[in-house]
């Protein structure tokens, strides 16, 4: 089994070093793609820094054309999706987050963060969760729809997929693994404004009643959470 790792990124030189210290050198990935996002920073001497492969986007895309991006330069059997804002992940962390797909007991999985909102936490399931092992082979016949999706549209889509094949999924908690609000990396009226135009692009993808759907949906394909 070959794994690349795919991390989309747009202006995250503080802290896609800390995610790439995680993943760099790992003995289970086999290609660390860092696909900058026309970034304005020095996120991409930062990814090389690390010895990432870095995948520069004609101008600032997107998410999910970012990783479409990545998607079409890599030939890996699975890719394994991480945010590049991360604080306190680890390699055994990534690990984690792999072997279930290694020992062959789900086809993917889905992480759970320790700062996701109270109410996935609860429920066991992070629907929108970016750092994710999917098979390749189940995006790779979807790349030119991904690339018209709406910015952050990726993971709804994913999901949609994964419930269409009734792909055993499993989730896997990060307890001490967290990702930074918006509001703390862009102050607080950005932030919002950020986090209002996510939301947005998501329920262009799927409706609300959609996403209710897809989280019972995963929910039933991963009965238990790791």
């Amino acid at each position: 089994m070959t794994i690349a790792c795919l991390i989309p990124a747009w202006n995250e030189a503080a802290r896609i070093g800390g995610v790439l210290q995680a993943a760099q050198d790992h003995p289970l990935i086999d290609e660390l793609l860092v696909i900058d996002d026309g970034s304005t920073d020095a996120t991409a001497e930062v990814a090389h820094q690390h010895g990432a492969r870095v995948l520069a986007t004609p101008g600032n895309i997107g998410k999910t054309a970012a990783l479409a991006h990545g998607l079409r330069q890599t030939d890996a059997e699975h890719v394994l999706l991480l945010d590049a804002d991360l604080l306190g992940l680890t390699a055994a962390d990534i690990t984690a987050l792999l072997r279930p797909v290694i020992e062959h007991r789900a086809v993917a999985t889905i992480s759970l963060r320790g700062n996701a909102p109270r109410t996935w936490r609860l429920i066991g399931i992070d629907y929108i969760s970016g750092e994710r092992v999917i098979p390749r082979a189940l995006l790779v016949a979807h790349l030119v729809a991904l690339e018209a999706l709406p910015r952050f549209g990726f993971e709804v889509f994913l999901n949609r997929l994964l419930i269409a094949a009734k792909a055993p999924v499993e989730i896997v908690r990060w307890p001490n693994v967290a990702s930074p609000s918006k509001a703390a990396k862009r102050g607080r009226l950005a932030g919002l404004r950020a986090d209002a135009a996510m939301m947005t692009d998501i329920f262009r993808t799927i409706s609300p009643w959609q996403a209710l759907v897809q989280i019972r949906a995963l929910r039933a394909l991963a009965p238990t959470t790791r």
